[in-house]
């Protein structure tokens, strides 16, 4: 057997100076200054050959500058198989994005686009849109972050508190939140909004179909109490407060619906313009709306606006409407109390200098209650909405049209019934737009007459409302600045009986009526038989059998500029849905 060589010395290699490169070996340097101590990254250059030029970043470094050290550019090419960390994709297979630190820039597809650009660009973007960006590159996180960090409103949809528990605390800037909710509500999400939102201004919150809003009073008080910069609050699905007990100096709008039975009602904001206080159609509503009118005048002294929607309004909450002196109001909206009659006007009218806005939809007032309105507010009174006002008829409101001449918009759904006793008996109530919205129907002590006649004549009504006037025979209306009709749901109007001499008329709204009136509405707002007929007089015969032309009276020729103007003309939309 042959004996094993014996192992070779590890050989040590030579050692060169670093300052002058001769053998370290029984040297001695000359040159001065201490020897230079080689960095990772010089060395692992070297290693690779790449020289100076060439530097690896380190491979999880989020830093988006450059270090004083390296201050050249430096790229990096996306490939197909690379991704950052958290990359959700991108736009195109193998696209490069070079993001230049020193500048800021950011090249896409070759070209270069400034930082701010892009930001501006996923401004646009929802906040989903902008997550889903800021997942794509290094740069790309950037200026998702940019976006953020400027982002002073927000209106996001959210199925729980994670996702608005993420995104608030980015947005420090924020000052408009509006979330719709679309799972349960509680104390948890105000404490989120206390904490990650210090300046936020006006927030609203919009309950879905399945979501409940489970906030108590006390937490909305403590919320409120703490915010000194919320100057705007609005919150849907209010069931659950049990009692306002609110104190503000900052707060100027208040909206809150869905309230049941507050056992105590207190809202010490001085400084308030705006209240809504939407209560639910309960009959066991329990809430003191006369000691709410009566401290509303003590602690909002301020007040300009005011809706109440409650089934048990009355002439006494409107009497403490009376003793609170509220002299500033410009819009006052008192609906769905049925117990609301003319003492209750007198009150108003006593109460308020110069109303702009009044809605008493669903009252007890009648044609006098109409008339002392206007005679109270002829130069000032510009919207008037008498929805399900049973006791009015067409005199009070062709008095109305034309005692109020700043009239912009009134509202007379289901004001004017022919029988009530053979309609379903399901809820329902119009709106302006053409649109249902649904609320309890009221009882009625006063039957209206069948086949009245409505002649309207205004200079500045621009909106109308006759939703489920049933009761109209006859409609003339002859108003130049109309441009938008609701005859949803009028089943007795002739369609010999109607005329619309409304020039800028842009939507009529026509569901619920028979063919025969849809064909002479479309007749006449959508002019499509005007240029079939000759444009000429007629005259009837001698025994009155029929019209004949006379061809000798024709009319004079428009000129060009009459032409132009037929033809800018609005198109009116008929709505049928």
């Amino acid at each position: 057997m042959a004996s094993m060589p014996p192992p070779r010395p590890k050989s040590r290699g030579s050692y060169n100076c670093g300052r002058c490169g001769l053998p370290k070996k029984g040297h001695v340097c000359a040159a001065g200054g201490p020897a230079p101590t080689p960095s990772p990254s010089s060395s692992s250059g070297a290693a690779s050959g790449g020289g100076e030029d060439s530097k690896l970043r380190r491979a999880l470094s989020f830093d988006e500058a450059g270090t004083p050290s390296s201050p050249e550019k430096k790229a990096r090419v996306v490939g197909d198989g690379e991704r950052e960390v958290g990359d959700m994709g991108r736009g195109g297979e193998g696209e490069v994005v070079v993001m230049n630190e020193e500048e800021g820039g950011l090249e896409l597809g070759g070209r270069a686009v400034p930082r701010e650009v892009l930001a501006e660009v996923l401004r646009r973007l929802g906040p989903r849109g902008v997550m889903a960006a800021a997942a794509v590159s290094r740069g790309w996180r950037d200026c998702a972050s940019r976006v953020w960090r400027a982002a002073e409103e927000l209106r996001l949809r959210a199925a729980g508190i994670s996702l608005v528990g993420v995104l608030l605390p980015r947005c420090l800037a924020l000052s408009r939140l509006a979330l719709r909710m679309e799972s349960d509500v509680d104390a948890t999400m105000l404490a989120c909004l206390s904490f990650s939102c210090p300046s936020l201004d006006t927030l609203e919150i919009v309950m879905s179909d399945n979501a409940v809003n489970r906030m108590t009073g006390e937490d909305l008080s403590r919320f409120v109490s703490e915010k000194h910069s919320l100057s705007v609050l609005k919150i849907g699905g209010c069931s659950n407060l049990g009692f306002l007990n609110l104190s503000s100096s900052s707060l100027s709008i208040l909206w809150l619906s869905d309230l049941c039975s507050l056992s105590k009602s207190v809202i010490n904001c001085p400084n308030m313009s705006e209240i809504s206080l939407c209560f639910t159609a309960q009959n066991n509503d329990s809430t003191d709306l006369v000691m709410l009118m009566d401290g509303l005048g003590r602690t909002c002294p301020n007040l300009k606006n005011m809706h109440i929607s409650s089934a048990q309004l009355s002439n006494e909450a409107v009497f403490a409407l009376e003793s609170a002196n509220l002299r500033g109001l410009c819009m006052l909206s008192l609906i769905l109390g049925s117990n609301i009659t003319d003492a209750a006007v007198a009150s108003i009218i006593r109460s308020c200098a110069s109303l702009e806005l009044l809605d008493l939809s669903g009252s007890s007032i009648s044609d006098n209650g109409v008339g002392m309105i206007c005679k109270a507010f002829p130069h000032t009174l510009s919207r008037l909405l008498l929805a399900l006002c049973l006791n009015v008829t067409t005199c009070g409101i062709q008095f109305a049209t034309a005692q109020l001449p700043l009239l912009q918009l009134m509202d007379c759904g289901m004001t004017l019934c022919a029988s009530l006793q053979h309609e379903k008996q399901v809820p329902y109530f119009g709106e302006i737009n053409g649109g249902i919205r649904f609320c309890p129907k009221l009882p009625t002590s006063k039957k209206q007459p069948i086949y009245q006649k409505l002649i309207i004549k205004h200079g500045n009504l621009k909106k109308l409302s006759l939703w489920g006037c049933s009761a109209i025979d006859a409609l003339y209306l002859n108003c130049q600045e109309l441009n938008d009709l609701n005859l949803n749901s009028c089943t007795n109007l002739h369609p010999e009986r109607l005329l619309l001499q409304c020039p800028n008329l842009k939507n009529v709204h026509a569901s619920g009526c028979h063919d025969m009136l849809i064909g002479a509405i479309r007749n006449q707002v959508l002019n499509e038989f005007a240029a079939a007929e000759p444009h000429l007089p007629c005259k009837r015969l001698a025994d009155g059998s029929k019209r004949v032309q006379l061809p000798q009276f024709s009319q004079q020729e428009p000129s060009e500029d009459q032409k132009g103007v037929g033809l800018r003309r609005t198109q009116c939309t008929l709505h049928l849905d």
